[in-house]
């Protein structure tokens, strides 16, 4: 662009001067002529790199996950094929399940057998509370009776008392006394039977108890509304079937595979630092960076443009989305967006570009590089110079200037 501005002044220059000769070619026409296009430049380029500050190195980042099977096994399939599209969902591989699918079934049956154990375990809880209220109900009911045979022994006892009186002093007769004395040994037997009876209702309920503490000691505690042996055998079984589900192992996302070296009969396990295969989102993200006192006009919201190597004649529309004031040259650790990459410049801050969605269908390759330019709310009228330097700078990544 500098270059065609020089050009077309340089045209003028030629007509006043020498073709129509309407100014004098002279020492002070000649230094006017040769300032004014420097001081002009410099002040048109100073001004460009301040409203419309440009980058030459963006980079197209994309999500890179390394697939980890879940569970271990050897490999049956392998539908997924090196760098071809993927949808979400899609079958990447899959690991042989006849030892998982084995292992649901026994945790089916040991289910089932824990299921009918504890509802057997539960019929006899039902059963041990039972003995336990009827032996409660018989204690009752015997103790019940032993009070109303002591209040007889103690009016039998109080009638014989009386007849042994009434005896003594000449005013009774010993009919009635040895009457007296015999009710009152029968009602002492009651009252010996009923205080048995009362004694085995006691132990009759001691065993009951003694029974349910047994069988809730075999039930154990609950956990969920179920018993923990019932539990526990569930949660086995739902974490087998879980395993059972992670042999198949699925595209996270719209991707391409990379790094496709699983073939069928190879082992695999979910080992971190042994990836099955490496999967690439297509979603993207484009960030370009700037020296630090290029930004200080730059806005989230600005406008923007972006132009690719690998796609010459190509300008695509984009919108400042933010800028990251942080980059991993100012900490010892990882824990902040880094720029990371062959070799960046120093002092260097990212900012990220949001490409129209006009453009979502648009294939940009995995660190693919270009030039972006920023459009401020400032000196809109220099905007003009900056997308032309795009479009020009675009139009030369058809050359190819190499010789071999």
């Amino acid at each position: 662009m500098e270059a065609l501005l020089l050009g077309i002044y340089s045209f003028f220059v030629w007509l006043i001067f020498f073709k129509f000769k309407w100014l004098p070619w002279n020492t002070v026409s000649q230094v006017v002529v040769i300032t004014l296009p420097i001081v002009g430049m410099t002040a048109m380029i100073l001004a460009l790199n301040v409203v419309a500050p440009s980058s030459n190195d963006v980079r197209v980042i994309k999500y890179t996950i390394a697939i980890l099977p879940q569970v271990r096994g050897r490999v049956m399939e392998v539908p997924a094929e090196g760098n071809k599209p993927m949808k979400k969902g899609d079958v990447l591989f899959r690991i042989d399940p006849a030892f998982y699918e084995g292992n649901v079934r026994a945790l089916e049956a040991a289910l089932a057998n824990a299921q009918g154990g504890s509802k057997e375990l539960e019929e006899q809880l039902t059963g041990a509370q039972a003995q336990v209220a009827s032996a409660k109900s018989g204690i009752e009911s015997a103790t019940a009776r032993v009070q109303q045979a002591t209040a007889q022994v103690d009016l039998a006892r109080k009638r014989v008392e009386q007849n042994r009186e009434l005896v003594r002093t000449g005013a009774g007769n010993r009919f009635d006394l040895e009457q007296a004395e015999t009710n009152l040994r029968e009602l002492e037997g009651n009252l010996d039977a009923a205080r048995s009876t009362e004694a085995q209702s006691r132990s009759a309920q001691a065993s009951a108890l003694a029974a349910e503490r047994q069988i809730r000691q075999k039930m154990g505690a609950q956990a969920g509304g179920e018993w923990a042996q019932v539990a526990e055998t569930r949660a086995r079984l739902d974490n087998a079937r879980w395993e059972l589900d992670q042999t198949t192992v699925y595209a996270p996302s719209n991707g391409t595979a990379i790094n496709v070296n699983l073939r069928p009969g190879a082992m695999t396990v979910p080992l971190p630092l042994i990836p099955a295969l490496t999967f690439v989102e297509d979603e993207f993200v484009v960030v370009a960076l700037y020296k630090q006192n290029e930004l200080w006009a730059v806005a989230p919201g600005d406008e923007a443009e972006i132009t690719l190597d690998t796609m010459p004649g190509q300008v695509i529309k984009a919108q400042v989305d933010s800028i990251i004031w942080a980059n991993s040259q100012g900490v010892s650790t990882n824990l902040v967006p880094t720029t990371a990459g062959p070799a960046p410049p120093p002092g260097r801050f990212p900012v990220k570009l949001k490409v129209d969605p006009k453009y979502k269908d648009l294939f940009l390759a995995q660190g693919a590089r270009g030039d972006a330019a920023i459009y401020t709310d400032h000196l809109a009228m220099l905007h003009i110079l900056r997308k032309v330097i795009i479009r020009v700078g675009t139009k030369l990544d058809y050359l190819i200037l190499k010789l071999h």
